[in-house]
Parts: structure tokens; C-alpha cells; sequence
């Protein structure tokens, strides 16, 4: 059973949302404040983070930037309507996913669920059969092990940054604009895609790129979105 942890210092939201989880077969955690997230992390098997901005003691994005030192977790900001550069900067500083306050209940779940398919799927120990490979240029995805590695050493992507990235590999030299990525990757209305998107190619590209300033692998196709070049892929 996959464990959910819910951190905000609002008591009835975090009732809330606790009741609609559990509803749906998961176990939950809660925290209060950012300290009390951390904590939880360290202490116990969680698989995936609902993360208020605002809170005391410690807020939601020193508490993100602090547990992405040695978590892969899936974390998913929680923002008051209006607070776009708080959304901005969680995604700049490791959340995979915002949502803004009051909440569907059902979205809620859905954005859960999106998130908790990649998670889930990282790692494995089976057999690699070569359609689990791609090869473009430098970069190697295998899609068996969720594992990406550049010139056959190892890099450390978010699940939302090796979705991305792997459609891009499946696509390549095909022009996808963020929309598009948007609806494909976290399965969901591109509502304010383009930011969060740029966002995470730009996390991506300082991973896999020698110079994220001058990318040879992800590039922007100017007013249409982006495209894979820089190598041929290897089926």
C-alpha cells in the first residue's frame, strides 16, 4: 500500500484531504510544518508528498529543497490562488507538480495517482529487452530500469524530468509544444503548462546538456515548443 504524506498547517485541509485519500485505498502521514515533513521522510516509507508553500517554523520550499538532497519522492506543492512565482520557484527547486487551493477532490486524486505511476516504476531488476533501450547521441534511457545515463554515466532525474525526456527520445526531431507535453506527461488540462514545463526543461537540460546555454540535445523551437536533436537514435 502506497503512503501518502500531507504537510500543511491548516488542520481542516489536512482532514480533508486525508479523508478523500484513504478513501482511495491509501495510507496517510501528516505534518504540520516543514520540519515535521522532513522528519516524517527520514523516519518513515513514503511515496509521495503533498507539500504546502506557506507554513511555519519551516515552509514548504526549504522543506522540499532539504528533502530532495536524498529523496526522489514525488512532490506535489500546495499554493494559494495567485502565489505563480511560489509555484515557479517549488518547481525550480524539485517539486514534480503544483495544485492550487480550494481543491478538487477528484483532481487531487488523479494528480496522485499520475505521480505515483512514475515513482513507482523507478528501478526493477528483470530482464532488458532492447525495445527497453534508447540510444540518441550521448544518452542512453533504459525504460526497464527507469534509468538514464550520459556517455555511460549514471544521471539522477525526478520522475516527472525522465517522463519528459523519455518522450522526447521516443520522439525525436518531432516539435512538441508545451501543451502537448503537458497533456502527455502529467495526463492532465495543459492549464498553465508553459511555465511549468519550461521549468522542468530547463532541470533536464542541466543534467544531460555540457552547456545548458547552448543545448546540443533540447532545443527551442521558437513560438511552436521544443524538439530532440544532436544524435541518431539507435532503435
Amino acid at each position: 500500500m502506497y503512503r501518502i504524506l500531507i504537510c500543511d498547517d491548516e488542520r481542516d485541509i489536512v482532514n480533508a484531504l486525508k479523508i478523500y485519500i484513504e478513501a482511495e485505498g491509501y495510507e496517510t502521514l501528516v505534518a504540520y510544518n516543514g520540519l515535521e515533513a522532513i522528519k516524517c521522510v527520514q523516519e518513515n516509507e513514503v511515496h509521495l508528498i503533498l507539500m504546502d508553500v506557506m507554513m511555519p517554523v519551516l515552509d514548504g520550499i526549504s522543506a522540499t529543497v532539504k528533502i530532495r538532497e536524498n529523496y526522489n519522492i514525488p512532490i506535489i506543492m500546495l499554493t494559494a490562488k495567485g502565489e505563480d512565482t511560489d509555484k515557479i520557484l517549488g518547481l525550480n527547486l524539485g517539486a514534480d507538480d503544483y495544485m492550487t487551493k480550494p481543491f478538487n477532490p477528484i483532481e487531487v486524486i488523479a494528480r496522485i495517482r499520475s505521480q505515483l505511476r512514475r515513482y513507482i516504476h523507478l528501478g526493477g531488476n528483470t530482464p532488458v529487452a532492447s525495445k527497453d533501450i534508447i540510444v540518441h547521441g550521448d544518452i542512453t534511457l533504459n525504460d526497464n530500469a527507469k534509468t538514464v545515463s550520459i556517455s555511460g554515466e549514471p544521471i539522477s532525474l525526478t520522475p516527472t524530468e525522465y517522463d519528459i525526456l523519455k518522450l522526447f527520445m521516443q520522439n525525436p526531431g518531432k516539435v512538441m509544444s508545451p501543451k502537448d507535453i503537458y497533456r502527455q506527461v502529467w495526463k492532465n488540462s495543459p492549464f498553465g503548462a508553459e511555465n511549468t514545463v519550461a521549468v522542468h526543461i530547463r532541470h533536464i537540460r542541466e543534467k544531460i546538456e555540457v552547456d545548458p546555454a547552448e543545448p546540443r540535445y533540447l532545443k527551442v523551437v521558437w513560438a511552436q515548443g521544443y524538439k530532440l536533436e544532436g544524435g541518431r537514435p539507435i532503435p
